[in-house]
């Protein structure tokens, strides 16, 4: 039986209003203390590291691990060879390998590779043994880190800035001198599954929660952005003690930088001797726009000056309040690479800004492990990134083009980008873990367009409304922890009332695809019937859209039978609801109270929320 729901419909989700229990899952704690001295004629780096590590797990630590990135950027590595390997794949007609990579690192010299070498480590005084393994470095305690204690690592370290080819290295594209991502010995992630001791191998990080205090020496005419706050600004000038000061003269070869960041997971920085600096202040957070100088840039860098200072409270509206007193827009690195407070960009596209600042919430609040659930850090991002820009735009009056009218209006190149994937027969789960995708152009459309449609596709199915609830009630439960895909779909069940379990099964898990059909229509004692057909093997809600000779439109709602709930109505719009749909079954009709030659057009997802892989089966027009 159908009930017609108008503005009346009192919708029961009360659940909305409660706060529920913060997660209990203990994580691991670190406090960085480093200082390094570079050498900016031989790009070597001098380093110690004083490492306080907080063992808050139950479990007795015989080893740990150490991430040493720039180990990747040597001929042989497993970065090179496996960027080479996939480069004998095609893609219409181009090798399916990183543009950035290439085969460049088996051509690097000696004087160009990355390196990172320890020189020593010792765990509370005493010497440990180790053992390399290119980018993972091992190390056998010998006496082991007790659950639920603190113990002091110190290390020594020399490394070697490798050329520009991935993210970090130096003199870039556009001459930035010191991109400095993956730049020290690190801490390997260990959680309630254990380590995590990734090679470098593509994309995708995972680190421990923790507050880092790093002190650089380097040429005094350098300049430096970075991770934190800035805690020696009166003796630096340059903007950071106040906007529009210049850079101190001192007496001495080379100058101290002293940042603080608290709370993050990483630490990144950058450094050039034409570096130019913009300040702009929104509430309580300082904005840094630092970038080479160019003339003919100038304005667009002021622009993402601008631009972060309008969409900062839309921001923190829609996802939660960013939690940190600074961020920097730094020019730098080979692309956009998010880092805690701070990103690497190549240039001043406002695409690039937004995406990499959401990154803020999307990995440096909501630390997922990255490798192994990219489509939550990338996807969420890109999809976080179309509702920035598309207020960004309303804003400054900026109109769409007629290509992204098609589409769900702020994701629609996720849905391209998805279709084109399926008819290249490429598709992989969402589970493949992000180094182990067959070709690089799978992971990409899985990562960032498959993500983002995840949500948009949630919103079809408990409505945007329910989802913008899901997303900040994810941030305030999962804010500072590493939250995974299980964790993501138990606050989104609990906000909706709504069960999807198999969302995430047949989404995440499986390549299943979506398609539904208008299979055909009759009257039958003045009863107009409409069967509709599940062609795909994901089952889902239907919305479906009558529109009539009059003009006027009914919209119909036949939700599935493993929701165990229904969607609430969608702005304000009156609707009849249908009894469910069972997932076992291939057709549904759907009846109604109009004379069958007085309907004119019938569709299925009039939103086009849903990722139907044949959307012209969708849509029925009639001519009376």
């Amino acid at each position: 039986m159908k009930q017609k729901l108008g503005l009346f419909l009192i919708v029961n989700l009360t659940i909305l209003s409660f706060t529920y229990a913060q997660p209990d899952r203990w994580q691991q704690r670190v406090k960085y203390k480093m200082d390094v001295d570079v050498d900016v004629n031989t790009n070597l780096i001098y380093g110690t590291e004083n490492l306080e590590y907080s063992n808050n797990s139950p479990d007795k630590l015989d080893r740990v691990f150490f991430h040493l990135y720039w180990n990747a950027f040597q001929p042989g590595s497993e970065m090179d060879v496996r960027s080479r390997e996939l480069g004998k794949i095609l893609i219409n007609g181009r090798p399916d390998w990183d543009p950035r990579v290439k085969d460049r690192i088996s051509k690097l010299s000696p004087a160009e590779i990355g390196y990172q070498k320890i020189i020593s480590l010792k765990l509370n005084g005493v010497d440990q043994p180790m053992k390399l393994h290119g980018t993972i470095l091992e190390v056998d305690l010998t006496k082991p880190i007790l659950p639920n204690s603190n113990v002091n690592f110190e290390i020594a370290f020399e490394a070697q800035v490798p050329v520009q080819i991935r993210r970090s290295g130096r003199d870039n594209a556009q001459g930035v001198r010191y991109s400095m991502s993956q730049w020290y010995p690190k801490m390997c992630e260990y959680d309630y599954e254990g380590w995590h001791p990734t090679p470098y191998v593509a994309r995708e990080f995972y680190g421990v929660w923790g507050d880092y205090d790093v002190t650089i020496k380097i040429d005094s005419s350098y300049k430096l952005g970075g991770t934190g706050v800035l805690v020696n600004a009166s003796q630096v000038g340059w903007g950071y003690d106040k906007p529009g000061t210049p850079l101190k003269n001192i007496a001495t070869p080379k100058r101290t930088w002293h940042f603080v960041g608290k709370n993050v997971h990483d630490f990144v920085w950058a450094a050039d001797p034409d570096y130019e600096h913009i300040v702009r202040k929104q509430d309580d957070v300082v904005l840094n726009v630092i970038y080479k100088k160019s003339d003919s840039l100038q304005a667009n860098w002021e622009t993402v000056a601008d631009a972060a200072v309008t969409v900062l409270p839309y921001m923190e509206k829609r996802f939660g309040k960013y939690s940190y007193p600074q961020y920097s827009f730094i020019q730098g690195g080979d692309g956009g690479m998010e880092y805690p407070m701070a990103t690497l960009i190549y240039g001043p596209g406002l695409g690039t800004v937004f995406h990499e600042w959401m990154h803020s919430w999307y990995q440096m609040m909501l630390g997922t492990n990255e490798s192994l659930y990219p489509w939550m850090d990338e996807g969420f991002t890109s999809w976080a990134e179309g509702e920035v820009m598309a207020y960004y735009d309303s804003v400054m009056n900026i109109q769409p083009d007629e290509r992204q009218k098609a589409l769900p209006l702020n994701h629609a190149s996720a849905y391209n980008s998805y279709y084109s994937l399926l008819k290249k027969s490429l598709e992989e789960p969402l589970t493949t873990h992000s180094d182990h995708y067959n070709t690089n152009y799978a992971y990409s459309i899985n990562a960032y367009s498959r993500g983002e449609i995840f949500l948009e596709q949630l919103g079809y199915i408990v409505s945007d409304s329910v989802r913008d609830k899901i997303l900040l009630e994810y941030y305030k439960l999962w804010r500072f922890k590493h939250p995974n895909a299980a964790d993501f779909m138990k606050v989104a069940q609990d906000v909706s009332g709504i069960q999807l379990d198999w969302y995430k099964e047949y989404w995440i898990n499986t390549t299943k695809t979506i398609d539904y059909g208008i299979d055909s229509l009759w009257e039958d004692n003045g009863i107009t019937k409409i069967r509709l057909r599940r062609i795909g093997e994901m089952p889902m809600p239907v919305d479906l859209e009558l529109t009539f000779k009059d003009s006027t439109k009914e919209l119909h709602y036949i939700p599935l039978d493993l929701m165990f709930n229904n969607k609430p109505p969608e702005n304000n719009e009156p609707r009849f609801i249908h009894k469910e749909w069972n997932w076992t079954n291939p057709t549904y009709v759907v009846d109604f109270n109009h004379p069958l030659n007085q309907l004119m057009q019938v569709e299925i997802d009039p939103t086009k929320r849903m990722a139907d892989v044949n959307p012209k089966n969708n849509i029925l027009k009639l001519s009376w």
